[in-house]
């Protein structure tokens, strides 16, 4: 009889990683395939890990250095014209307290030092001669069997198994294969992620934003900075560097004729930007496509007979316009969905009515909960005066509010009511703060 076991999982991101490092903790059997030359090779992305789940995972990581880069202390949202900005910030030593509720990564650099500690789990195992983790393999098909999924085709060899945990990312085939997924994701729930990573002396990024020893910004820019490209901006301080970029509405850059880096070169070039990255030399350009956090845009369910989708391949992600929530859905996600192999394991039974405990569990956790309560807040973030007349209108009442020329001051309602009337109308602010209320 051919062996096979308890779980494969498809993807050697956070939810892969994640999911192994719960099954590997319970002396569970898996195979992880992964398709680049080693966990975080094709991984372009980065930001920050949000949560406590990393605590989970790896107790006391922050004693490391490795893995993450800063953990984050001081956040920042930026309304921005063309030459222009205006900022709510915010800092405090409740951020010092550990675990950290936020750390900046590189994924090539957290995803391999995450296989990493997967690889030390499966080594203190009950069974460390029958998990693996298999990179550079490209899984090509999910084998079923009248109707159930039974395992994986890569190239010529077949691996079988009690369950599969699919956790491919955006760009997910395999969940279009097994017809959890349409042919294609509409445009209107994606958008490009462009960024760079400029390289900047430690000593120098420290002074330039006020950091003490592994703290670190994140930066969140509405307005200028796409152009008028329906989206947002983002700067995060790394160790030795700044992640800069771009999420921009797929469907609206295309309609307005835009190219990503050229929107990106724009970005750079805003004063306030330029001041911020000046002398950073460019290591790294990345493009890839992301999610909206449009819960439309899920799979039609995300488990089935044999099978669970994780992570980014579900369509896990929030942008309710105070953070950009991907990676920490993605491991939350990941260690559901291993807890209910688990469970499994334990009754015989990997039917689509016992792998429904995942979606159970997803359901109760706060990354379903967060994505259906915000929902209008991400769809209010995507309407064209956000990226556009608010951010005008709050700098032009800054422009006014903290210029001092020498002539009578006015009050700084009147300030307010002439920004309005250059940009806006009163009844359209009334609607649009309407709006914002109910949704946040």
């Amino acid at each position: 009889m051919e062996e096979k076991f308890d779980c494969i999982i498809v993807g050697g991101g956070i939810a892969g990683l994640s999911a192994a490092m719960t099954l590997a903790k319970a002396n569970a059997r898996f195979l992880l395939i992964e398709r680049g030359e080693f966990c975080g090779a094709k991984n372009v992305s980065g930001g920050v890990l949000w949560g406590s789940d990393l605590a989970r995972l790896v107790p006391e990581y922050w004693e490391e250095d490795g893995g993450f880069e800063r953990f984050v202390s001081h956040r920042r949202l930026t309304f921005m014209d063309e030459q222009s900005a205006f900022s709510v910030d915010f800092k405090s030593d409740h951020f010092k307290e550990t675990p950290y509720t936020g750390v900046t990564v590189l994924r090539a650099v957290f995803d391999e030092w995450l296989a990493g500690k997967v690889q030390e789990a499966i080594d203190a195992s009950a069974h460390p001669d029958e998990s693996f983790l298999a990179t550079d393999i490209l899984v090509e098909e999910v084998v079923q069997e009248d109707g159930r999924v039974t395992g994986i085709r890569a190239g010529d060899e077949v691996f079988h198994a009690d369950c599969v945990i699919i956790a491919e990312g955006v760009n997910n085939l395999l969940t279009r294969q097994i017809e959890l997924e349409k042919e294609y994701v509409p445009g209107d729930h994606v958008a490009v992620g462009v960024k760079e990573v400029l390289k900047l002396d430690e000593a120098r990024l420290a002074d330039r934003f006020q950091l003490n020893g592994r703290s670190g910004l994140t930066n969140e820019f509405v307005g200028a900075c796409s152009e008028g490209v329906e989206g947002g901006g983002f700067l995060y301080t790394n160790k030795d560097s700044i992640s800069l970029g771009l999420v921009l509405g797929m469907n609206d850059l295309r309609d307005k004729g835009k190219t990503p880096y050229d929107v990106l070169n724009s970005f750079k070039e805003h004063p306030v930007v330029a001041d911020m990255i000046r002398d950073a030399e460019t290591v790294e350009y990345s493009a890839h496509v992301v999610s909206t956090g449009d819960i439309k845009g899920m799979p039609s369910e995300i488990y089935a007979d044999g099978v669970m989708i994780a992570g980014e391949a579900a369509h896990l992600l929030l942008n309710a316009g105070k953070a950009i929530q991907g990676m920490d859905y993605a491991m939350r996600s990941g260690i559901l969905a291993a807890e209910t192999v688990v469970e499994a394991k334990k009754a015989n039974d990997f039917s689509s009515r016992m792998l429904g405990n995942y979606r159970k569990a997803l359901e109760s956790s706060y990354v379903l909960q967060d994505m259906k309560s915000f929902q209008q807040a991400v769809h209010l973030l995507h309407r064209q005066e956000m990226f556009s007349t608010v951010p005008n209108l709050i700098c032009d009442f800054g422009r006014q509010f903290f210029t001092i020329d020498g002539k009578p001051t006015p009050k700084a309602s009147a300030m307010m009511r002439a920004a309005i009337k250059r940009h806006a109308s009163y009844w359209d602010l009334v609607k649009l703060g309407l709006k914002g209320a109910k949704a946040l």
